[in-house]
């Protein structure tokens, strides 16, 4: 595995960039018996406790499964703006590109047409008529899965209050809000819930702000999908002592600070994506993953849960996939 330095990597690829708006690169061949050439192009920190650092998680996983078939780039802490130089060249070298989020289509979809030979793939990526051809997105399922988080912090809950910070108010990281709440009020119509949006993944001093809030009106479990913005929200829950739902990876036992994990396959995905390539059966494709995928793909711990509260997210979880519980799509 290989990483690469942001700003010496963008350096050397100003001129990459313009002579692909030019006339074009197409993927590098590869010599039979070589490994898949991969590129991954990681937004944010992969130590950021959360989305990041999942699909980081899956991406060494499916290195370390497919041994010598796979040769791996990675870059983290890409900015929206660099995106579509990065993934110029990432396209330029190797035959699999994947963009870690949704925050990757855009610049995704503007420069897969210029790669026909190139795959691609957008781990959270949204369903889209204009996706081009040599393009995979694969959907999370973020809402489904927070409305058993909902659920979760309602059971955990002893002051009647949870909340809920997301980062950006785009479509899915606002559905997925919607649903956490309606998840808690499955279990306890009169709880008391708070939504915010920070308007950026990373920014810390927002999230604790924003969790601070919600804790003086009585909240104590929180949930969330922030990237580094987390450790605002853990220095909030810490100060007051309160809670938190993790989300992406089970890591009970981990920090006392934890007392349940949604589990939101980004990692599995990545390793799906890598491993499809590398047999060959790789397609361009709109997939949901979600529960339906199994628990590797979407589930919920409660890390310390009474039988009584892994029985109800046990039924909720078969309500949602039998459609007896409708929830938002991404």
């Amino acid at each position: 595995m290989t990483k690469f330095d942001r700003r010496g990597f963008l350096a050397g690829t100003a001129g990459v960039a313009g002579h692909v708006m030019l006339g074009g690169l197409g993927a590098p061949a590869r010599a039979q018996g070589s490994p898949l050439n991969v590129g991954v192009l990681i937004p944010g920190s992969k130590s950021d406790k959360g989305w990041m650092e999942s699909g980081y998680d899956g991406m060494k996983a499916a290195e370390k499964k497919l041994g010598g078939k796979v040769a791996v780039k990675f870059i983290e802490n890409v900015k929206f703006g660099d995106m579509e130089q990065v993934l110029v060249t990432l396209a330029g070298k190797n035959e699999l590109v994947l963009g870690i989020g949704g925050q990757t289509q855009a610049s995704v979809f503007k420069v897969a047409p210029r790669f026909p030979k190139v795959k691609f793939a957008i781990i959270g990526g949204n369903a889209d008529a204009k996706k081009p051809d040599n393009v995979s997105g694969y959907d999370v399922r973020q809402a489904e899965i927070a409305f058993v988080a909902g659920a979760s912090a309602a059971m955990l809950s002893k002051t009647g209050g949870v909340s809920y910070v997301g980062g950006l108010e785009i479509p899915a990281i606002k559905n997925a809000g919607i649903e956490f709440g309606k998840g808690a009020k499955y279990i306890n119509p009169n709880i008391k819930y708070f939504e915010s949006y920070t308007g950026d993944f990373d920014d810390v001093a927002k999230a604790k702000e924003a969790t601070l809030a919600a804790i003086a009106q009585g909240a104590d479990v929180h949930y969330h999908i922030l990237n580094l913005g987390l450790r605002g929200m853990e220095q909030a829950a810490r100060e007051k002592g309160t809670h938190i739902i993790g989300s992406y990876t089970d890591r009970c036992g981990s920090d006392p600070l934890y007392v349940a994990y949604s589990i939101t396959g980004v990692g599995f995905q990545v390793e799906y994506a890598m491993e499809q390539a590398a047999a060959g059966t790789w397609k361009p494709e709109f997939k949901p993953f979600g529960l339906a995928m199994g628990p590797k793909s979407s589930d919920m711990v409660i890390c310390k849960g009474t039988p009584e509260q892994k029985a109800k997210i046990e039924e909720i979880k078969k309500d949602l996939l039998s459609g007896k519980i409708k929830v938002l799509d991404a």
